[in-house]
């Protein structure tokens, strides 16, 4: 568990962070940054009250109900920007967010910097720093090529064969979440025995096993058509 100073809360610190982070970058990447720690914290206020324990759970309804708006971020300390960073970075930015490339990868490059800043500061442990840090890294890096990945496999819906549900059978259609199971050149198979899926060489490149995304796909004549696609999850 990392340790926050108890004098200072999750507004106080993003509020430092921004004001360092002005001195040093130029306006159009410090409007980036702004972004980013505005979005972190519409997340943490929105959602991160549903990891507290049954005691941190009480202060925030107390203070919630005194003032709904920014509660969470006004009476929590920085550790728990680390403790939910990965609700940030893996489902807020991907399934609130309409976000491009740009902002996804600026997602994770701006939590990064942030982690590293609070940890240098001592507002959170190095072993928390470090972990959160990693996730925002992995995140810059994979966001972006997700959200590349989800677009190609879009347009390959879109040249996909008119299939009516009724003329498949249960075993030869598939609505679901799944994950990728396996990738070859041009090839794509997600679990439970869905593929090959023939997909433009460019989109077999970046997708990775164990992502996973909400498919629609359907067999006929031995072979899977992708019928519909959502959001990739790296």
């Amino acid at each position: 568990m990392s340790t926050a100073r108890s004098d200072t809360t999750i507004d106080e610190v993003l509020q430092q962070f921004l004001a360092a982070q002005r001195e040093r970058l130029a306006e159009r990447t410090y409007r980036r940054y702004e972004d980013v720690v505005e979005l972190l914290r519409d997340c943490l206020d929105g959602y991160a009250y549903q990891s507290l324990d049954d005691e941190e759970h009480r202060r925030w309804e107390e203070e919630f109900a005194r003032n709904e708006d920014g509660a969470f971020c006004r009476l929590f300390g920085p550790e728990k920007i680390a403790e939910n960073l990965g609700e940030f970075l893996d489902y807020f930015m991907v399934r609130k967010v309409i976000a491009g490339e740009e902002l996804l990868k600026a997602a994770g490059t701006v939590t990064g910097k942030l982690m590293r800043w609070l940890g240098e500061r001592g507002d959170i442990d190095a072993a928390s720093a470090d972990q959160a840090g990693e996730q925002a890294r992995e995140a810059a890096r994979d966001l972006p090529t997700a959200d590349r990945l989800g677009g190609l496999l879009h347009d390959v819906t879109r040249r996909a064969p008119a299939i009516d549900r009724e003329h498949v059978g249960d075993a030869d259609w598939v609505e679901d979440y799944l994950q990728i199971a396996d990738v070859g050149p041009g090839k794509i198979w997600f679990e439970n025995g869905v593929g090959p899926i023939a997909v433009p060489r460019g989109a077999s490149d970046l997708a990775r096993p164990g992502w996973s995304v909400f498919v629609t796909a359907a067999r006929v004549d031995s072979r899977w058509h992708l019928l519909e696609v959502g959001v990739v999850y790296p």
